[in-house]
């Protein structure tokens, strides 16, 4: 897994690929197809983006977080963590993408991301 950190973030991406198609219900937002390929997940984290992110990547944990239930599925695995000084929204908006579950990850946006899980290709 490459993780690239820069001094002072306070914002991720974690790069996710999900090697079969998978049905994942997600918390309140209910179950979905999820089609096999690459997703990046924006997330902030304003106390430490080094402790969420090993919070996100630990396999025996509380499913909290909308992106806790992708990764619980056994084909999902992440193969990039990127952290960055941009805001969370700036920079969901900024990744290029197809939007898979409406509301997956922004339940608190404010900019009408839509989503801030996009599948990639």
């Amino acid at each position: 897994m490459q993780i690239i950190v820069l001094p002072g973030a306070s914002t991720y991406q974690l790069v996710v690929e999900l090697a079969r198609p998978a049905r994942i219900a997600v918390g309140r937002l209910g179950a979905a197809d999820f089609p096999a390929g690459t997703y990046v997940y924006t997330g902030s984290a304003l106390r430490g983006v080094q402790a969420r992110v090993r919070r996100h990547l630990a396999h025996d944990k509380r499913l909290h977080w909308h992106i806790d239930y992708l990764l619980a599925c056994p084909d999902a695995r992440v193969t990039t963590v990127r952290a960055s000084r941009l805001a969370e929204c700036v920079l969901n908006q900024r990744t290029r993408g197809e939007i898979v579950l409406a509301g997956f990850g922004a339940s608190d946006c404010r900019a009408g991301c839509g989503a801030h899980l996009k599948r990639i290709g």
